[in-house]
């Protein structure tokens, strides 16, 4: 299979630190599950987790650890876990901790800010929302927008290449817009649109940008300033740790804006955002799965571990997904969805003859874990028109894949 050559990366940050190639076997060995000997390609829905994630939220549980703001020590303990783990955040994306919105999940947070924006739109003004992302950075903005009387306008995508123009926005921006939702990678396809074309271009009108980064934060060496992001969303469990919502925002912006809540909750930046009693132990995962993945970096911070492991980790992965994508494509019973120039190491397919769930359970049954269906990117799937039919296969390589993981998978197909 012949590939183009991608475009330059504008995406991510400029400094990033060469280093050795990732030893995918010492990594492999720090993940328990994959002792059980499934060959896991849903990493796209979430990821296994090491042993030093597991370890940290179970130390955490073991430890006194109450409530925060209090004088006691198990309060101080509580305390530390939080700003440890925006901390952290901070340093995998780029951001600024007083910024980082720890919540239950991306889609939770998404609806907490856009309840919140919602309150500074009017009757008549715009939000644009793509037709490449997962739901939740569709349906919340959706909603919040038809209690507003704000209209919704779409970007929408090139069903041949699965790819989001970005000249369209051009003409769907206006003096009139309020906020630009897209993704930095489609979860299905993998396709990586321009994000900071797009964002130079709403912050000429004056709108917010909110950046969808859960499936491309665990690929990329992610840089939420170069992107052009006002508000950043990244999951987890996405990048081996446990299911903890991050959205990273400029602490100015959060600043402005008046979630509903509880009233004798805090009214801190970036507090205010988060609503209830968290799960402090998973906090504790969150800074772990941090710490792990700068691990198979070097650098004199954490950060710049980070962003060295990043560029080890797409190396191989997309080393990895290269043979994936060329068995899938030697294939002339396989159709592949789209063919973007940029993508994460994620391919959706279909194999003639056999709906993608039947293609699912019978890798299931060779122990190789792909998800079928729409996987939340139902505006996607709806626009390539694959939805009736019930979506697609999705195979995705995170760091942990292999190559003979990949000749299973082919081997196992129908």
């Amino acid at each position: 299979m012949t590939r183009t050559a991608p475009d330059p990366d504008p995406l991510v940050s400029a400094e990033v630190p060469a280093g050795p190639a990732l030893d995918v076997a010492a990594v492999r060995a720090d993940f328990p599950a994959l002792a059980e000997g499934l060959a896991h390609f849903d990493g796209p829905g979430g990821t296994q987790v090491p042993s030093a994630v597991s370890d940290a939220v179970a130390a955490t549980m073991r430890s006194a650890v109450s409530n925060r703001h209090g004088p006691f020590a198990s309060s101080r303990r509580a305390d530390a876990v939080v700003d440890a783990a925006r901390e952290a955040v901070a340093d995998l994306v780029g951001g600024d901790p007083a910024g980082v919105v720890l919540g239950q999940s991306m889609t939770a947070n998404t609806y907490v800010l856009a309840g919140a924006l919602a309150k500074t739109w009017r009757e008549g003004d715009e939000i644009v929302l793509s037709r490449l992302d997962h739901d939740a950075d569709v349906r919340p903005w959706v909603q919040a927008a038809a209690r507003a009387g704000a209209v919704v306008r779409w970007a929408d995508v090139d069903v041949t290449t699965a790819e989001l123009p970005v000249e369209q926005y051009d003409e769907l921006l206006t003096a009139r817009t309020r906020l630009v939702a897209l993704t930095a990678a489609s979860n299905a396809t993998g396709t990586r649109p321009d994000v900071r074309a797009v964002a130079d271009r709403a912050h000429a009108v004056g709108a917010v940008v909110h950046v969808d980064g859960v499936h491309a934060t665990p690929h990329l060496a992610t840089d939420v300033r170069a992107l052009g992001a006002d508000l950043y969303a990244t999951s987890a469990y996405k990048w081996y740790g446990p299911h903890v919502g991050c959205t990273v925002g400029d602490p100015a912006l959060l600043e402005t804006l008046r979630p509903d809540k509880l009233l004798p909750s805090s009214d801190d930046v970036p507090d205010r955002f988060e609503h209830g009693t968290p799960s402090f132990a998973a906090f504790a995962g969150v800074a772990a799965a941090v710490d792990w993945i700068a691990s198979h970096g070097h650098g004199d911070s954490r950060r710049a571990r980070v962003l060295s492991a990043m560029a080890a980790v797409s190396a191989h992965e997309e080393q990895v997904f290269a043979r994936l994508l060329d068995g899938l494509s030697a294939r002339d019973d396989v159709a592949l969805v789209g063919a973007p120039r940029r993508r994460t190491p994620t391919v959706a397919f279909t194999v003639a003859g056999h709906t993608p769930q039947q293609v699912s359970a019978q890798l299931a049954e060779a122990g190789v874990c792909a998800w079928a269906g729409n996987y939340y990117a139902v505006e996607l799937m709806t626009a390539l028109g694959l939805e009736a039919g019930g979506g697609a296969v999705r195979a995705g390589v995170v760091c942990y894949t292999t190559v003979e993981e990949v000749d299973r998978l082919l081997a196992a197909l129908p």
